[in-house]
């Protein structure tokens, strides 16, 4: 059998394209907002106006205004170098609550894309107030399973889309400024979570611009003595150290171009968050900060960073330990800088230690905005970004692999300790997450293999799935699965999976939706197998028979059956007997002929005098009218007694059955062959009883079943059987039992009945 090797993409084209990361990220791509010909700008002033009858003066959780909330949410997308498409979305995000199906509504107004956009960041929204929630009563976010679960829930929103992602920092940023600015307190399970998750997340995404005024913000709210205290002292000498820095700045500059490299220096912003973090890290006093004073030297060309690093060595000193080379080897967030601290003691008595970071404009655009700055251009042309090489242009296969190895590694972080071995939390330790070829997300359970992704992907990829590539090597399809591995599945063109991977022992299989779905093919096959066995069997009946063209549909439904495969899966299993498809149509001259044999030679062979009764009828005590003698037998199903009024139904090979009239056995016989009725009447026996069942209905209770036995004692009628159970009635326990007593004469069940129903508790009795 043939085997190829399988791109998810082709089996769900379209679902694969919708978990894939970075997804329409690029500016205005066809099948975001704006409509057929309509500008980027035209479509974010539209979704402005369609939001702000819906959200105006509303008030968020935090207390500020909607609308307002949508405005600056929009604006720091726009500092992050996001497209106008994704500025229209944040109105939209905040709109869709006010809809009753904001799904189709937005999506006939804007588009698909950004109708399942709103849902999702809505969603991610409600995901992470249940997360605060539940923390406040149970645990801080520190902790890190739950910590772990946000990302995890982050993790496939992003797999989703990575504007879902976007919007939420955004988001978080400005309810921080909001709160800040309006001198409010922000709630500490909010402040906890942005330095738990949003500013992590801010960091591994690399926008080093909102994770550091998360950071300050957050802490400011947690610890507001030591942030208040921090940056008075920063003030304090505020005059001095600027003046300080100005003219630092203008001997760089100066001194640079004298030497050939034409550079951009600028003063650093100061951090407190991250000067607290040294200060309790070095266990170090503020002044031996070395990052208070510092300044960013931006130049053309990556060489160009080297050749200013030299020149800033010769003319200050160096302090060995504090330089970092992260061009050489980036940060794994993709960040790229020289950072080095010299004393400068150009002042007589003084020596000042000063940070310096020397970079691209690239490398330092990737600084200020990571992720969010790919969306500022088409192509990336020869920039490159994110240390990927210029080859590969933001949007495409190898810039999401980095991207979401990146968030995955954050997870790892989360969910092992220093030494690496795994925190073993249920919340922690239970999920996996795997990329497929173009690299989309998919969630697996712990232990799972290729075989379990392959469901995961699309249940026939699993049917037919034949071997896997992980990580560009072929591995047993027993391999357990690690975080961040790209799987690739070598599929048949056909064919189904096999009974090993239920085994257990073997380990081909760790989901439970990979299992159920093998076991529901074995099903399939299996019943398929038997509706074939089944219909050969009907077609040879119906052969038979000479009934080949008869309308199968309508021969089920005559038999209880659905539908045609129902009844030949029964056929198949043996559960039905062919010989119930010949007595369903019975050709009446074929039928009667064969009878009327089968009844004279039994006549023959019971006949012995005239006038006598044979010994089978001297049993039944009952006669078939114009026939001297007879095989025949009581029906089961109603038991008849004389003096009942009684019929006769001439069976294949048991003579004729005596039935009661009314009896629905023998009023559904009937309608199938009216023609095997015959008359049949009570014969005369002086000492024949006969078997009849009466059914009791009466509160439980103790002793219940020897009294009424010994109301049949007392009447003379003798029990020889007895079935008893007991039900609950409307919280009551009511017990129905069947008696079976001996009767010459049926009439005479009406004085027992109503001696049965004087007994305490009885509620009804009656001839079954």
């Amino acid at each position: 059998m043939g085997a190829r090797v399988f791109g998810c993409t082709v089996i769900a084209s379209t679902e694969a394209q919708n978990l894939s990361p970075l997804v329409a990220a690029t500016n205005d791509t066809p099948g975001l907002l704006q409509a057929s010909g309509e500008s980027p700008q035209a479509t974010l002033d539209r979704a402005r106006a369609f939001a702000q009858p819906l959200i105006a003066g509303e008030a968020l959780e935090t207390g500020e205004d909607s609308f307002a909330h949508a405005q600056a949410v929009a604006q720091i997308l726009a500092d992050m170098g996001a497209s106008l498409a994704m500025q229209a979305a944040s109105y939209l995000i905040y709109a869709a609550n006010h809809l009753q199906k904001p799904q189709d509504v937005i999506a006939k107004a804007f588009g698909e894309g950004h109708a399942k956009l709103a849902i999702e960041t809505n969603r991610l929204v409600q995901v992470q107030a249940q997360s605060r929630a539940a923390s406040a009563k149970a645990q801080i976010l520190d902790d890190p399973a739950t910590q772990t679960e946000v990302v995890r829930k982050m993790l496939l929103a992003f797999s989703k889309d990575l504007r879902v992602v976007l919007l939420r920092l955004a988001s978080r940023l400005q309810s921080l400024r909001y709160y800040a600015a309006a001198k409010l307190s922000a709630p500490p399970p909010v402040a906890r979570e942005t330095l738990a998750v949003f500013a992590p997340l801010a960091n591994r995404l690399g926008i080093w611009q909102i994770k550091w005024e998360l950071e300050d913000l957050a802490f400011r709210f947690l610890e507001p003595e030591t942030y208040f205290g921090i940056a008075k002292q920063l003030d304090e000498k505020r005059t001095d150290r600027e003046s300080y820095m100005a003219g630092l700045r203008e001997r760089l500059t100066a001194g640079l171009e004298a030497n050939g490299v034409r550079a951009t220096v600028q003063g650093r912003p100061k951090h407190i968050y991250s000067i607290v973090k040294k200060m309790r890290g070095k266990a170090l006093d503020f002044a031996k900060v070395f990052d208070v004073r510092a300044v960013r030297v931006i130049v053309p060309e990556p060489a160009d960073c080297y050749a200013a690093l030299a020149w800033v060595h010769a003319q200050f000193s160096p302090v060995a330990s504090e330089f970092d080379d992260y061009i050489a080897k980036p940060k794994p967030n993709g960040y790229q800088s020289l950072h080095t601290v010299v004393l400068d003691t150009s002042d007589a008595g003084k020596s000042r230690p000063v940070e310096i970071q020397i970079r691209t404009q690239t490398m330092h655009e990737h600084a200020e905005h990571g992720v969010a700055a790919h969306w500022a251009y088409k192509e990336a042309g020869a920039k490159g970004y994110a240390g990927v090489s210029a080859s590969t242009a933001p949007g495409s296969y190898d810039a999401k692999l980095a991207v979401l190895r990146q968030l995955l590694a954050w997870e790892r972080e989360l969910t092992h300790d220093a030494q690496g071995a795994a925190l073993h939390t249920e919340a922690m330790s239970d999920r996996i997450y795997v990329l497929t070829p173009d690299a989309a997300v998919v969630e697996l359970p712990q232990g799972a293999t290729a075989i379990d992704f392959a469901y995961a992907v699309h249940t026939d990829l699993g049917h037919r799935c034949r071997g896997a590539r992980v990580g560009g090597a072929l591995l047993p399809l027993t391999t357990p699965l690690a975080n961040g591995q790209t799987v690739e599945i070598i599929s048949a063109k056909e064919g189904g999976p096999s009974r090993d991977w239920l085994n257990p022992e073997l380990g081909f299989l760790a989901s439970s939706r990979a299992k159920s779905k093998v076991r529901a093919w074995f099903n399939a096959v299996q019943a398929s197998e038997t509706i074939a066995r089944g219909r050969e069997l009907l077609d040879k009946t119906l052969q038979r028979v000479g009934k080949t063209a008869a309308n199968l549909e309508d021969l089920a439904l005559a038999l209880a059956f659905k539908t045609t495969d129902a009844l030949c899966e029964a056929l198949g299993k043996d559960e039905l007997s062919p010989r119930a498809i010949e007595n369903h149509f019975s050709p009446p001259a074929q039928a009667l002929d064969a009878d009327a044999y089968l009844l004279h030679k039994t006549e023959q062979k019971n006949k012995k005098t005239p006038g006598q009764s044979s010994k089978n009828a001297q049993k039944s005590g009952v006669l078939v009218v114009g026939v001297g003698s007879l095989l025949t037998q009581l029906a089961k199903c109603c038991k008849p007694a004389p003096p009942d009024v009684i019929s006769g139904f001439v069976t294949r090979g048991k003579g004729v059955s005596i039935h009661r009239e009314g009896c629905a056995s023998f009023v559904e016989l009937v309608r199938r062959a009216p023609e095997r009725v015959v008359e049949v009447t009570w014969g005369v026996s002086q000492a024949a009883v006969y078997p009849v069942d009466v059914s009791v209905r009466a509160q439980d209770r103790q002793g219940l079943l020897r009294d009424i036995s010994e109301v049949f004692a007392r009447e003379k009628f003798n029990v020889i059987g007895v079935q008893t159970q007991s039900v609950r009635e409307q919280g009551a326990s009511v017990a129905w039992m069947l008696f079976t007593v001996e009767v010459a004469d049926s009439h005479k069940l009406q004085r027992v009945f109503e001696s049965v129903k004087g007994v305490s508790g009885v509620l009804g009795v009656r001839r079954k």
